[in-house]
């Protein structure tokens, strides 16, 4: 039945289909059926509970189309995460601008985290997917065979086919023991991966999405992630799936979001490889191929912190 809906919600109105209408009928459901909410940082119109469904066969990369995409920022974003790095400055160095916010002294100090220098962000993603729960210093300290490697587990088990079918491959970013530490707690919290004969596949839990601004992103990186682990383990990208909790608009993105989903989906771009890396943190943003990626003008939104 599921798989039902997830087809009937990829249709264009010439009833062809495109996994992009996934996303535009989200953002419908939540301007039709969406309530109000007062929240952390602005007013909301939300919905709870929804799912979307993107193959990742023959290369496919699912690069929004019906607004330009900021995919090398978000693929920056992902290898940042990679590396363990928790310090923004990193990102500054190449003009990136998500997590400043984030990171300024006032924000640090409103959040309790006086003892951190700017740009340090806490023990956030890229912490505890390379050192899970290891005691948090600062950004600069070296964690080196400390914490649990979740990246690492992916990998070795994806990479040895008696093990590539356990269904306990799991990397999980929401810590309760260290929350108090990060300047924000994790949006996208697990992921699964998933392997059916030679074809991977990988599901995401999300509980707080921001579709105006960050679901594109979060639907780019896990797929960028999902093809650079099915290119490094031998084996092929099938599908993401993505389940979000809270889903919402700003208030303020209500009117561009209005217009956007007025655009008809291009066809997504593929995505190659240069080479094979020795380790998973030794790619760069030049060791990925984007070919084909046509889109529609950019949709400016104010960013929330």
């Amino acid at each position: 039945m599921l798989k039902n809906i997830v087809k009937q919600n990829k249709k264009n109105q010439d009833g062809s289909y495109h996994d992009e209408n996934q996303y535009l009928h989200l953002i419908s459901d939540i301007l039709n059926e969406g309530e109000m909410q007062e929240g952390r940082n602005g007013n909301t119109k939300a919905v709870f509970g929804s799912a979307m469904h993107f193959t990742l066969e023959n290369n496919t990369i699912p690069l929004l189309t019906t607004k330009k995409l900021a995919w090398k920022t978000c693929l920056n974003e992902l290898l940042w995460f990679i590396t363990g790095s928790t310090d923004n400055g990193i990102l500054q160095e190449k003009k990136i601008k998500i997590w400043n916010g984030q990171s300024t002294r006032s924000y640090l100090d409103s959040c309790g985290l006086n003892h951190l220098e700017s740009n340090d962000l806490g023990p956030i993603y890229g912490h505890q997917w390379r050192h899970f729960n290891a005691p948090y210093i600062n950004k600069d300290a070296d964690y080196s065979g400390k914490g649990i490697d979740q990246l690492q587990y992916v990998i070795d088990r994806l990479s040895d086919p008696e093990k590539r079918t356990s269904r306990r491959i799991i990397m999980s970013s929401w810590n309760p023991c260290q929350l108090n530490e990060m300047s924000l707690p994790p949006c996208h919290i697990m992921c699964q991966f998933n392997v059916i004969g030679n074809n991977l596949s990988c599901s995401l839990y999300q509980r707080s999405g921001d579709v105006g601004l960050g679901v594109p992103f979060n639907i780019a990186s896990y797929c960028f992630l999902t093809h650079l682990l099915a290119h490094h383990c031998g084996l092929n990208a099938y599908e993401f799936v993505y389940y979000l909790g809270n889903s919402h608009i700003y208030d303020d993105h209500l009117e561009s979001l209005s217009q956007q989903i007025t655009k008809k989906p291009y066809a997504f771009p593929t995505i190659s490889f240069k080479e094979k890396k020795t380790r998973i943190e030794d790619y760069d943003t030049s060791d990925f191929i984007i070919d084909g990626y046509e889109h529609h003008e950019p949709v400016n939104m104010k960013m929330r912190i």
